[in-house]
């Protein structure tokens, strides 16, 4: 499956939160550019991180996130 992105932020702490979200909700995210954000410091302007899940999970997941958090 293809992965698609759901999430996009620069503050490394708002993207493991987000995956770790996913992660109890059981889908199957993946930080893109991660080790990018961690060698410059965790908080970057210069590089984007993306929360990515496969094709078929792509529309829940956002909707999760979107939801508010109880």
């Amino acid at each position: 499956m293809n992965p698609v992105v759901i999430f996009k932020t620069f503050s490394q702490a708002e993207a493991q939160l987000a995956r770790a979200r996913l992660e109890a909700a059981n889908f199957h995210p993946f930080i893109a550019n991660e080790n990018a954000a961690q060698y410059l410091g965790g908080l970057s302007n210069a590089t984007t991180l993306r929360i990515e899940v496969p094709e078929n999970e792509a529309e829940e997941a956002k909707a999760f996130l979107a939801a508010p958090v109880e």
